[in-house]
Formats: structure tokens, C-alpha cells, sequence
């Protein structure tokens, strides 16, 4: 860690109790909204023959029970063992108060107003919890809802609708997608744009008439089913799902600027003395009750000492983080909203994933989002059942 950032404070970890707490990312990635492996790892039914990362990913999974007698009973969510996740909020907590940290955890100031972690036994790995403020917070929220999915940005809508406009404001107005070669002649003109996937197929929005479900001939798609449907938009320079690099030649909007900014100042306890991070595409991942992200390695930039730049937004999650093989076991950790994850150098070689979030009250923990949201129902209404993961790249 000595080539890196000059100006740190490195921090002898001391034993404390604190590593664990009881409180409690296709040619789409997200084909199903249950456990989905990113990049299509082996099927396996026996316990036996899996890997220790997918044993580690069906301990967390979100399971039902199935003892219950009535149907009309509300189904309940298996309990698990929360006692060997990382809690690094407690272990900020502890530290503050004591400077004692978990056996294996590093403490290290980098120009920050709060501590960064590191874990001995994965180099190139760096947590900072509670970086975004709650104010940036909802700002990335409200982005990714609204600005990120926006054309020439892919989705994985693309593949069925084409370039879907202004999706989050069309289910705010209880829209529906509708096919128009087969739209009756009769529904209602207002439409919030015009769509084309490249092939003979157009779509457009119409307001969402009841009769829609009554016409067998019309295709048709609500804005909200697509909204809650949305796994994944692109930012920045295009991944190709399909061919699984970068594209250049496909169309895109540049990273905002405020967002390059952002991943600059954090990017900077991972990179090299004297280089700066550089922006360059972002995926943003979006995740509902019972979505995963399988374990994988992000291989495809060119320079992996530079960090892929996390940022956590909304309901709580388990981050599980392995080794270079399926074969190590991962660690598991919460992420938070506006908790910033980096892996630079060896930890881009880990494999890692999200096999839970929490959308429950007792668990999500997005009160303060909740608060500063009260007065924007829509966006409040999505996050409290939903993670956003934005995480940003330097491609070249």
C-alpha cells in the first residue's frame, strides 16, 4: 500500500467484537428476478458440488417459509444468520470512540473527513462507509431514475422496445406502453414519445385506459411493470452485453460531470500517486425484493490497478466479497445507502456479488432517505423497495 496516497495514516488494527453484527451486480444481467449469476455459472443442485461463493450466496438468499397453513397468509422470510457479516457502520462506530478495530481491518485517513477501510487479506479493496451525504444521496437517486435511462443510453429494455424515453415519468402518469401496429384506432392521441427498435415494431405511451386488458390484439406494456422491470441502464462509453466489451462506435451521453467529480475525489485512496482517476462509463444497476447479482469479475477495462468506483443507494444489502477462484471463501458485508466501495489492483480479480437487500422496515435502514424524500412521493415509493448501485470506470 506504500506507492498509494501519500498523506495516509495507517492504523494497527487491535482485536474488538465489533466485525460482526446481529442488527441487523445478457445478453441482459438480470434475466430473472431471482438468483441470477452474472455471468452464467455452473447449475448445481447438491450442496456438495457447489462452490464456496454460491454456498455463501444460498445461505444469504432471500428464502420463504413454507409452513403456512393459509394462502392468504402474508409469506415470511426465512430467518439467517446475520452474526459473520461485516458491519463496518459498527466497526466506524467502535473506532470513533475507542481507535480499536476487528483483527484484519485497516484504518487510514487519505484528505478525508472520515476514516477509509481496508481488509489485510484482500489487497485493492477499500470501504468508505457513509461517504455520499444524504442530500447526494437523493440526488444519484433521483438521476438514476430519471436522467441515466435516457436514450442513447441502453437498458435491458432495449433488446425488446428499443430506446424507451422519459420511463419514470410515464409510469408517474400511469402510462402504457403500447405497440402501434396493433393499437386500436380509438385510443387516446396523448403520447410521451415515440418509439423505435430498429425493427418493424414502434411503440409509443398512451394513457393507460382499463379497456387495454379487454383488447387481445394490443400489445401492451404498463410504464410502472417497466419501471420496476428496469435491471440495468448504461452511462458514459456502452458495455455490449452481447459481445461482452466496450463499444465505441455505439451512440451515448457523457458522464455528468458532477458524477465525474464525485467518482474522482473517491477514486483517490486507490489510485497512484500523481494520476488521477478518469471517468469513463458507469453501469447502473437496479435491484428489487428478491434480485441478485451473481458472482463475477469485472475483467473487461484495460488498466486494472485503476478502481471501479461503487456507490450504494437505497435498501440495504449483503456484499459478498471472494477471492481470485469460486473455490475461496467470500466475505460477507452490509452496504448502506451512500457507503462507497473501491477495488483496485488484486481486488478486481475477486470474485464478488450481491445475493440479498433488505426491503423490510426492520432492516432497509432509509429513514434519513425517506425524511428527504417525503415531499416526492415517487421517488420515495421506488426506493423503499428498491437498491440502485451506480458503479463508475476508467475504460482505457
Amino acid at each position: 500500500m506504500g506507492k498509494f496516497c501519500s498523506n495516509r495514516r495507517l492504523v494497527v488494527a487491535k482485536k474488538s467484537p465489533c466485525a460482526s453484527s446481529e442488527s441487523s451486480e445478457c445478453i441482459l444481467v438480470f434475466l430473472s428476478s431471482r438468483a441470477v449469476d452474472m455471468y452464467g455459472a455452473d447449475k448445481v443442485t447438491d450442496d456438495t458440488e457447489r462452490t464456496a461463493f454460491r454456498r455463501a450466496e444460498k445461505k444469504y438468499k432471500l428464502y420463504y417459509d413454507q409452513d403456512t397453513r393459509s394462502s392468504r397468509k402474508k409469506k415470511q422470510p426465512k430467518r439467517v444468520d446475520l452474526s459473520e457479516v461485516l458491519d463496518f457502520k459498527s466497526i466506524l462506530d467502535v473506532y470513533k470512540q475507542s481507535g480499536e478495530l476487528p483483527s484484519g481491518v485497516i484504518a487510514f485517513q487519505c484528505g478525508f473527513d472520515y476514516p477509509i477501510f481496508c481488509l489485510e487479506s484482500r489487497p485493492g479493496f477499500y470501504f468508505i462507509p457513509g461517504a455520499l451525504s444524504i442530500e447526494e444521496q437523493c440526488q444519484w437517486i433521483r438521476e438514476s431514475l430519471t436522467r441515466f435511462p435516457q436514450p442513447p443510453n441502453r437498458t435491458n429494455h432495449n433488446a425488446i422496445y428499443g430506446p424507451i424515453h422519459d420511463l419514470f415519468a410515464a409510469a408517474k402518469e400511469k402510462k402504457a406502453l403500447v405497440e402501434i401496429d396493433n393499437a386500436p384506432a380509438d385510443l387516446d392521441s396523448g403520447l410521451n414519445g415515440c418509439i423505435s427498435n430498429g425493427d418493424a415494431h414502434r411503440w409509443k405511451f398512451y394513457e393507460e385506459h382499463g379497456d387495454l386488458s379487454r383488447r387481445k390484439t394490443c400489445k401492451f406494456i404498463s410504464a410502472l411493470v417497466l419501471l420496476r422491470k428496469l435491471r440495468w441502464s448504461t452511462l458514459g462509453v456502452q458495455f455490449d452485453w452481447s459481445k461482452r466489451n466496450y463499444n465505441v462506435s455505439l451512440p451515448h451521453n457523457k458522464i455528468p460531470d458532477a458524477l465525474c467529480q464525485l467518482a474522482k475525489r473517491m477514486a483517490a485512496p486507490a489510485m497512484p500517486i500523481g494520476e488521477e482517476f478518469r471517468p469513463e462509463a458507469a453501469i447502473v444497476n437496479y435491484f428489487g425484493l428478491g434480485d441478485t447479482l451473481g458472482g463475477h469479475v469485472d475483467d473487461m477495462e484495460a488498466d486494472w490497478s485503476k478502481p471501479i468506483v461503487s456507490m450504494s443507494l437505497g435498501c440495504k444489502a449483503i456484499f459478498l466479497l471472494g477471492g481470485k477462484s469460486r473455490e475461496d471463501i467470500p466475505l460477507a458485508m452490509f452496504l448502506r445507502s451512500g457507503d462507497v466501495v473501491l477495488m483496485a489492483q488484486d481486488a478486481r480479480e475477486c470474485f464478488h456479488g450481491v445475493p440479498r437487500i433488505f426491503t423490510d422496515t426492520e432492516n432497509a435502514e432509509i429513514t434519513s432517505l425517506e425524511l428527504h424524500l417525503s415531499h416526492e412521493n415517487d421517488f420515495l415509493e421506488y426506493i423503499r423497495t428498491s437498491r440502485i448501485n451506480v458503479n463508475i470506470r476508467q475504460v482505457f
